[in-house]
């Protein structure tokens, strides 16, 4: 992972030690018994107080405030959009390395919808590295929300109610505070989330909508954010009403598209060049054959033990189901979706275009991996690991995000 070995404690380390021993002694039980609504705030409250109190182990500046400010980051170019139209068109003239008055990586390697967050944040009067860190962790925790939803929708509730603890408490949370990979992660399990009520609906012409408009505002976040497509195409085939889904999804996901085009933003042009600038960097001197199995390691220490066991276990019920059971085993349709987003980290992996970082980089597809603990007997001992493992990391570890 990137970050530098640094055995430390903050303001965040008393709090963050309350929340993970709450959400383990009481985290199951509150998750079976309280009211359905009442537990989607309780989530999203306590993914929160376990963002919020990791990022804080770090300090406020270095660990809130200061994230979003460095050379690398969005922050460093607000002031070059004053006019956006105009910078949007000059867009791609500055993303290679060589190029006059090149963008930062982060600006660079992103569709410029990612930056125009901040910039509209700055025109709003919530500028600065606090307001920026403050947003991303607020909204970036919702994505528990989110998935719980599609679980309950697509999988049934008593799965959603047993993968609750888990969203939560999950290690994850030490990048989503403070990088701007947890507000892409949030517009994409909305997304998902909405085109889950619009394929078992009643009404689906609104959400299917909402869900096409959130679709495409991702693919200007980020590109690798298209993988999202896998995962989206699973709710569709778990859903009772995706063809009359489709048209409104569709229309919805050509906003974006047509007003970044409009002006003057060629999507197709920036990933090409982006390419070539991701080889003229770091990507050009990390070797694939160690990255392809070290993202994967990555992949563990964001997502945690527990979830690797459940996925295991999800694969298991795949099996036991067959073919013809897949769509009526609420447990094998939890695989299934599950199984989705695993699949779009592999195509990740093997495309060669996510050589480190991934524990920022695949943020948006963590969550979706979560729900596999459902699948685990005593859920505490689980909670437990995942909970020391992030305390552990977040402690010894000062991280890049």
């Amino acid at each position: 992972i990137v970050g530098d070995w640094m055995p430390h404690v903050g303001p965040g380390t008393p709090a963050a030690i309350v929340v993970a021993v709450a959400v383990v002694a009481y985290g199951p039980s509150l998750a079976a018994r309280l009211p359905w609504r009442p537990l989607l705030l309780a989530v999203w409250g306590g993914a929160l107080a376990w963002t919020w109190s990791l990022a804080l182990v770090d300090g406020w500046q270095r660990g809130v405030a200061g994230r979003l400010t460095t050379r690398h980051e969005y922050l460093q170019v607000i002031d070059r959009f004053h006019d956006i139209p105009a910078t949007l068109r000059d867009f791609h003239a500055h993303i290679l390395i060589g190029a006059p008055d090149n963008w930062p990586a982060h600006v660079a390697g992103h569709p410029p919808g990612a930056t125009l967050t901040f910039v509209l944040l700055d025109r709003i009067g919530l500028g600065g590295g606090a307001w920026a860190g403050a947003f991303v962790i607020t909204v970036g925790s919702t994505a528990a929300v989110a998935v719980l939803v599609t679980v309950r929708r697509l999988a049934g509730e008593d799965l959603a109610r047993r993968a609750a603890p888990f969203l939560v408490l999950v290690p994850a949370a030490i990048w989503m505070g403070t990088s701007a990979d947890g507000w892409f992660a949030a517009v994409a399990a909305w997304a998902l989330a909405l085109l889950s009520l619009a394929v078992t609906g009643r009404r689906p012409a609104w959400t299917g909508l909402g869900a096409g408009l959130l679709f495409g505002l991702t693919v200007y976040l980020s590109y690798g954010l298209t993988l999202i497509a896998v995962t989206a195409a699973a709710v569709l085939l778990l859903g009772t009403r995706r063809l009359r889904v489709l048209p409104y999804a569709a229309a919805g996901f050509l906003v974006a598209p047509a007003v970044f085009t409009a002006l003057g933003f060629d999507w197709w042009e920036a990933y090409r060049l982006l390419v070539t600038r991701y080889y003229q960097g770091a990507g050009g001197v990390r070797p694939y054959g160690y990255w392809v199995w070290a993202n994967l390691a990555c992949t563990v220490l964001m997502v945690g033990p527990a979830t690797v066991a459940g996925l295991r276990r999800g694969g298991a019920e795949l099996w036991r189901s067959g073919r013809a059971a897949v769509l009526r085993d609420p447990a094998a349709r939890l695989a299934l979706l599950v199984g989705s987003a695993l699949l779009a980290l592999l195509v990740a992996d093997l495309s060669g275009m996510s050589k480190a970082e991934t524990e920022r980089i695949w943020l948006p597809f963590a969550p979706w991996l979560l729900p596999a603990c459902s699948f685990l007997p005593g859920p505490r001992g689980w909670l437990a690991g995942q909970a020391a493992l992030a305390l552990l990391l977040n402690h010894l570890v000062l991280t890049g995000w």
